[in-house]
């Protein structure tokens, strides 16, 4: 054979492994570690903060990006699968106020969360918009106060809807950030329209409108990732535990551990702990008499410390080994050391949440970009794979499966 021509078959010999470990299933690859068999692919870069994604039946994933924290510059993006496996983009709205959760509903409408207000709208038609939750609505706006004005929400299998209300304060300081008085409720958090709570709004089918409300469980100070079990149909809760612990607890030589995040079984009418308790039923520093153990239901799991945990989702697919199946598939957004990775919690013999915690995405700091990850919403899309918002990097991923599943 001709030198030149040898030399030329066997770059594209040696070239031809590069290329293909460059892609994760037709997209571009991410360089993270994963378990044997995965790989996490982009399906969009160079969003602002994209927090929210909801995969479709046809491949293509609807994005809501916040594009920061300042009102009403957020936008809704949709990802257009192309038959080479790439995406495209096209702005679906824009002047959103700060745009987080996204579902679809039993009508097979899309429902987005906006500070202070749910809408929903047809994908055939996404610039007519009907309120379900505040504005134009017959229902009150979400109260969208201080620190937690974000919204998100769920569905149930019965078809009601579920909404995080978000405490206005860490741990109930005043406007100052000087402790609460111990001697007295944290009034944020007590009563129907208290902070720091899950609100469950009864639907009405198939008009999609609200028929009532009410606080659904208390003592919860930020609920951003919700799920409900595909077997029993309970709702599971992260919760987002209190900052600033080492400043009421001077012995303490670091709060890198303190307070553990937390997993909760909801149950209707229970009061969560906060902000009188933390971890395990542990008294809050600034109410140290409290008898937790008596007053407020304790967690299922404890989560590791400031991991930050924004979404979650239970996976039913069978793409993924079997071992992976209904486990509880969440992503820790926390810029600390728990923080920027994607963990699947398997289930136990009874099938909740309980059991080992696997790593499925590591490592994950992009060389020469902004730094590490931080997963925001987790969806199980209609390919048996694991779809995400970055929102530091400005990116939509997809964690992939390249392995034949596991009989």
């Amino acid at each position: 054979m001709n030198k030149k021509l040898l030399a030329a078959a066997l770059a594209t010999f040696l070239a031809a492994p590069a290329m293909a470990a460059d892609l994760c299933d037709g997209l571009p690859r991410l360089n993270v570690t994963t378990p044997a068999g995965f790989c996490v692919g982009m399906l969009a870069d160079g969003l602002k903060f994209p927090r929210g994604v909801l995969p479709l039946t046809n491949g293509d994933v609807l994005v809501t990006d916040m594009a920061g924290w300042t009102a009403n510059q957020g936008k809704l993006w949709l990802l257009k699968r192309q038959a080479g496996g790439t995406f495209e983009r096209t702005l679906l709205q824009d002047k959103l106020d700060r745009p987080n959760g996204i579902v679809q509903g039993p009508d097979g409408m899309v429902y987005v969360g906006v500070v202070g207000r749910i809408f929903r709208f047809d994908l055939r038609d996404p610039a007519a918009i009907t309120d379900v939750i505040g504005g134009t609505s017959k229902t009150p706006r979400l109260p969208g106060l201080g620190l937690h004005l974000l919204t998100t929400m769920r569905f149930s299998p019965a078809g009601d809807l579920y909404v995080n209300v978000g405490s206005s304060t860490d741990h109930c300081e005043d406007k100052d950030g000087k402790a609460p008085d111990a001697s007295k409720p944290c009034a944020s958090s007590e009563g129907k329209e208290a902070l720091g709570a899950i609100r469950e709004y009864k639907m009405a089918w198939p008009a999609g409108t609200v028929t009532g409300w009410s606080t659904h469980v208390h003592g919860l100070r930020n609920s951003m990732a919700l799920a409900f079990h595909p077997a029993s149909g309970a709702l599971w809760q992260a919760e987002n535990a209190r900052d600033a612990i080492q400043a009421a607890m001077p012995q303490l030589k670091s709060d890198e551990d303190l307070p553990h995040e937390e997993l909760n079984l909801i149950k209707a009418g229970q009061h969560y702990g906060w902000p009188y308790c933390y971890d395990n039923n542990v008294a809050s520093p600034e109410y140290p008499k409290t008898d937790c153990a008596a007053k407020y239901t304790a967690p299922q799991r404890l989560l590791p410390g400031h991991a930050a945990p924004l979404g979650m989702t239970f996976y039913t697919a069978s793409r993924f080994p079997a071992t992976y199946k209904n486990s509880l598939i969440i992503g820790y957004h926390g810029y600390r050391s728990h923080g920027h990775r994607l963990v699947a919690l398997l289930p136990d013999a009874a099938g909740a949440p309980l059991g080992k915690s696997v790593e499925l995405i590591g490592n994950w700091e992009r060389k020469g970009k902004q730094g590490r990850g931080a997963p925001v919403d987790v969806k199980q899309g209609q390919d048996g794979d694991i779809y995400l918002a970055d929102d530091h990097n400005g990116l939509v991923l997809k964690l992939h499966y390249d392995a034949p599943a596991a009989k």
